[in-house]
């Protein structure tokens, strides 16, 4: 393909746009440090409208967006992650277990305070991960956790060997992603393009691939997991869904929103079907003429408890599932440290929040200091009653208003979270394509304000950057769900 002239001639633009993006993508990741913001936003806004103009251009061609999509990713295969620092914690949590040691029960500070090294390459892993992350316990559950063993198996004494092991992983997570998102576009009889807007994104290529972060393969499990359950395995459906959680826990948040899926979406379609065809409906054992006969109402009963039978057993393999992957990690002071760690993104960690700033003034205001414990405990509370009201309340008996319902719940977390790191948007963008709303490919272009953070030698945030990129997220939010969607009705009553 690559030396056919006539091939070349006939795809001319797009190619030229591959090529370009290529460029800016060898810049992005060898020869860019997140301090020189001005770089750093005129690459990625290069990127995404050349990768804008690619999908609109030759959204037909499949096979042509696939290969640019994944040489996109090449490009990164020798770089050092130079947006995040995550990665070294990554490398000196797998080497960690490979040495003997439960990830869960000691912080790499307890060692390196004693002067113990117990890792190759110890000190540099603990200055390259920051005193933030070297002074709390792991966070990554075991999925996770396996991936960064992985790492340290076959790179277990070289820092750019085991970022190249960890970046093959994603990669491979996006070719999982790509083939079973495009195949459940095509099953809800959707454009097969839309993946795309996903897999061939900047904003995925850069956070992921080249930040090294493991939304990818929490991801390709969430989604295989949607396909499945489409495909009427459910149990398979929830052993991957469990997958899912334990590469990273925000799927829990999803759990209470297949109560209708499970319950209702057979009886309304044995509904549909009794009146279309107005018969009493025969168990399906007794023959004929022995004339065992049930009513209707009956029979979507008899449905209704069948959908109850199947959401239980889905949410009990879920959980065996998850708790057999944490069990070789198990010890009373694990409990105590997972949940202290897993507390400090609702007590005490702040960073791109949104609404949470707003409500940290008003606490500033009338009390005179941060109430982000209070806050934040708060806010918990409030997010998982919004989703279960969204269970509940809003019709999830589709695929797609099963998806959306999940895009709501976890933007409504999103927008009142006291943390939300760009890598967070990833899992929105993904829900997207398979839905009407566009807010998140919105959100994944404007989230790189949030990197001007780092562009001064405090981190300090300029609130009004923040308050920019919520400001034209919000618009396009409350355009789409709100405006657009009253002037739909509108227009259908005349």
């Amino acid at each position: 393909m690559v030396f056919n002239t006539s091939y070349i001639k006939l795809h001319k633009i797009p190619l030229l746009l591959a090529i370009t993006s290529v460029l800016f993508y060898f810049s992005f990741a060898y020869d860019l440090v997140r301090t020189d913001y001005v770089k750093l936003i005129g690459l990625y806004t290069g990127l995404f409208f050349l990768f804008y103009k690619l999908v609109q251009i030759s959204k037909h061609n499949l096979k042509l967006l696939t290969w640019i999509a994944f040489g996109f990713r090449a490009v990164f295969i020798l770089a050092i992650p130079n947006l995040s620092q995550d990665f070294y914690r990554f490398i000196w949590d797998g080497r960690i277990i490979l040495e003997g040691f439960n990830p869960y029960l000691y912080t790499p500070e307890s060692f390196i305070a004693h002067n113990e090294f117990p890792v190759a390459q110890a000190q540099e892993l603990y200055t390259g991960m920051g005193s933030l992350s070297a002074s709390h316990f792991t966070n990554y559950p075991p999925l996770n956790q396996l991936c960064f063993v992985i790492a340290g198996l076959f790179a277990g004494k070289s820092i750019l060997g085991s970022a190249i092991v960890l970046r093959l992983i994603i990669i491979a997570a996006d070719f999982g992603t790509f083939y079973f998102g495009k195949k459940l576009l095509e099953k809800l009889k959707l454009p097969s393009h839309n993946i795309f807007w996903y897999i061939l994104n900047p904003f995925i290529i850069i956070e992921l691939t080249g930040n090294l972060h493991f939304e990818g393969v929490m991801i390709f499990f969430l989604v295989l997991s949607l396909y499945l359950l489409y495909s009427g395995k459910w149990k398979l459906a929830a052993v991957v869904f469990a997958c899912s959680v334990s590469i990273k826990l925000i799927p829990l948040l999803f759990l209470p929103l297949f109560w209708q899926w499970f319950t209702k979406r057979d009886v309304i379609a044995s509904k549909v079907k009794q009146s279309v065809q107005n018969y009493e409906i025969v168990t399906s054992r007794a023959p004929r003429n022995d004339k065992k006969w049930i009513s209707a109402g009956v029979y979507l009963e008899l449905r209704r408890n069948a959908g109850m039978t199947k959401l239980i057993g889905f949410y009990l393999i879920v959980i065996a599932m998850t708790m057999v992957l944490f069990l070789p990690f198990y010890s009373s002071q694990f409990v105590s440290n997972y949940s202290e760690t897993v507390g400090l993104w609702f007590q005490n960690f702040e960073f791109n929040a949104s609404l949470y700033y707003i409500a940290r003034e008003v606490g500033y205001l009338f009390r005179g200091y941060n109430e982000i414990a209070i806050i934040g405990k708060y806010t918990a509370v409030i997010v998982f009653l919004f989703v279960v009201g969204i269970a509940f309340f809003r019709k999830s008996i589709s695929m797609i208003q099963l998806i959306t319902a999940m895009l709501f719940a976890l933007s409504f977390y999103y927008f009142t979270a006291t943390t939300v790191h760009p890598w967070y948007i990833a899992t929105l963008l993904v829900f997207s394509i398979f839905t009407k709303y566009k807010f998140p490919l919105v959100w994944s272009f404007v989230i790189i304000l949030s990197y001007l953070a780092y562009g001064n030698n405090d981190t300090v945030e300029n609130l009004w950057v923040i308050a920019l990129e919520y400001l034209i997220v919000y618009s396009i939010f409350i355009w789409e769900v709100f405006i657009k969607k009253a002037n739909s009705k509108e227009l259908a009553y005349r």
